[in-house]
């Protein structure tokens, strides 16, 4: 899954990039977490616009707040499963980051975490879906989770899923409302495994309270013990000869 990333382009930049006309004044965000603001790009009226919704998606269907956060959407099953079919269908986004992180299993001690970027550094798209969902009471509510597939070689030592992030030459044909289901999940792969690094960070990363750059500085693991040598059994001198 993906459960907390960053995005700290400065906004002029994200602009450029995403060819959105609004003009949206994001604040740098170094570990947003579920149930919080998070930027998409959307398509409208032909033209690519700026989104704040939440991330933890809730179907339009839905009578009532989903008791869980549906913050990822399985690229196996979105076509078919409830929750995201329609959003799959009619309400497809990009979601700018420049990382995430994921958490590697170390035995029995705390899990380690890792910030995966770009080798390059450079920010990317992560496939999402959204959705508009109105409350008994009238008021409007825009929410969205994010596409994961199974891990590349390079993440697969720290974690089995990761975020679909789409080359930037199939962004066009995401937001395409036009584009058949064949299509579109042929996007839903895992990235090449030459994209992106995974560094080892604070587990500071752990409190959604925490923010800013020093969350993703480089961290050092900490080192297995080494199991302690079998002693060797005494010779059985019999055998020898020796007696």
């Amino acid at each position: 899954m993906c459960g907390r990333f960053s995005i700290t382009t400065p906004p002029e930049a994200m602009r450029a990039l995403f060819g959105y006309l609004d003009e949206p004044d994001f604040p740098p965000r170094y570990n947003i977490a579920p149930s919080q603001p998070v930027p998409l790009v959307i398509r409208e009226q032909g033209k690519r616009r700026f989104l704040l919704v939440r991330w933890g998606l809730v179907p339009s269907w839905a009578k009532e707040m989903p008791q869980s956060l549906l913050i990822n959407a399985r690229a196996e099953t979105i076509a078919g499963k409830p929750s995201f079919r329609g959003a799959f269908r009619h309400h497809r986004a990009l979601m700018p980051a420049d990382g995430f992180y994921e958490w590697q299993a170390a035995g029995k001690g705390a899990k380690q975490p890792f910030f995966i970027r770009r080798r390059d550094r450079k920010p990317f798209a992560m496939a999402a879906v959204w959705d508009i969902w109105m409350s008994a009471g009238g008021s409007e509510l825009d929410s969205c989770a994010i596409v994961t597939t199974e891990a590349n070689e390079t993440l697969k030592p720290v974690h089995h899923r990761m975020p679909v992030i789409l080359d930037e030459k199939d962004w066009d044909l995401w937001l395409d409302p036009a584009a058949t289901q064949k299509e579109l999940l042929a996007l839903l792969r895992p990235a090449p495994d030459d994209l992106l690094e995974a560094v080892p960070v604070s587990t500071r990363i752990n409190s959604a309270a925490n923010d800013g750059p020093a969350l993703q500085e480089p961290a050092l693991v900490a080192a297995e013990p080494e199991k302690p040598a079998r002693p060797k059994k005494p010779a059985d001198t019999r055998q020898m000869g020796l007696f």
